[in-house]
């Protein structure tokens, strides 16, 4: 590393870090150069400054999609302030990281070392973006949806640009003929991204979910003042009606109350019965 580009590294690592410049450069002799792994280094050091903007909430960002011959990725890039997410450097930043994503098919590991347009590898281009900002900004998550074994369809909730916005859902389906009833998958894409389910039937409902709002309910129950014998006869009406409300196939069609989204794919169905085989929704921040 020559004279100049040392001092380059330093200066980043002090604005990201706000780590003086002698232990800056202690950082980068140790981890040859690694921003990221100085970074790592300084906090071990116990130097209270150098968790400066790495320990703030990136709750806010963008999520973005691509679609190619029937295959999506997304990915979701967070930021700690909305107003940065509409800065125009972070939005060209991940729209090139939303291309890179697509090719890598959603690995996020991959996506870090793999080189932008100026030459520089992503991760290297993150911290940079960093300095330049003055925010913690963070890769947080990506998925890839081929076209294997089924049809692919997307929905961008309020989109700032095209692929681009705060809610995206992408849901695969066997059963899709061309021409038919493509149409039903966009429709269920928007439904997800409405109704937010948390699996595709009651029996993909996680274990520790069901049991934190069964633990919930009859806590409140048991606060209103009911005997224990009626407690778990109403917990257990309860419960039923949370897995109903949030697997996708019990979930009430957002464009017909009188329906399920069972019936939905029932109703759609022609040679071969629509099935919905996995989904995913994306909402900037949640669970941050």
């Amino acid at each position: 590393m020559s004279n100049k580009e040392l001092l380059d590294s330093i200066k980043k690592l002090r604005e990201i870090t706000g780590v003086g410049f002698k232990d800056c450069k202690v950082a980068l002799d140790e981890t040859k150069g690694d921003i990221e792994k100085s970074i790592e280094f300084l906090r071990k050091k116990g130097i209270a400054k150098a968790s400066k903007k790495m320990s703030r909430t990136a709750s806010e960002g963008l999520a973005l999609v691509k679609q190619e011959n029937g295959n999506i990725s997304i990915i979701e890039v967070n930021s700690e302030t909305d107003f940065v997410a509409k800065n125009k450097n972070f939005i060209d930043f991940c729209k090139e990281l939303s291309e890179i994503n697509f090719s890598v098919k959603g690995d996020l590991d991959k996506l870090n070392n793999c080189k932008m347009l100026n030459g520089s590898y992503v991760k290297d281009n993150l911290i940079n973006l960093i300095a330049k900002i003055g925010e913690k900004i963070t890769l947080r998550r990506s998925n890839y949806f081929d076209n294997s074994n089924g049809s692919n369809f997307y929905y961008v909730h309020s989109a700032i640009e095209k692929n681009i916005g705060k809610i995206i859902s992408i849901v695969k389906l066997n059963g899709i003929e061309k021409g038919k009833n493509e149409e039903l998958g966009n429709k269920i894409a928007m439904h997800i991204a409405a109704s937010s389910p948390l699996a595709i039937d009651t029996d993909g409902i996680k274990k520790e979910i069901i049991d934190k709002e069964l633990e919930i309910i009859r806590e409140e129950i048991r606060n209103s003042g009911k005997p224990e014998d009626m407690i778990k006869k109403i917990s257990k009406g309860k419960i039923t009606k949370f897995l109903n409300e949030n697997s996708l196939l019990n979930q009430i069609w957002i464009m017909d109350p009188k329906k399920k989204v069972s019936d939905i794919l029932k109703e759609n169905s022609l040679e071969n019965q629509l099935k919905i085989l996995e989904f995913v929704r994306y909402k900037v921040g949640e669970g941050v």
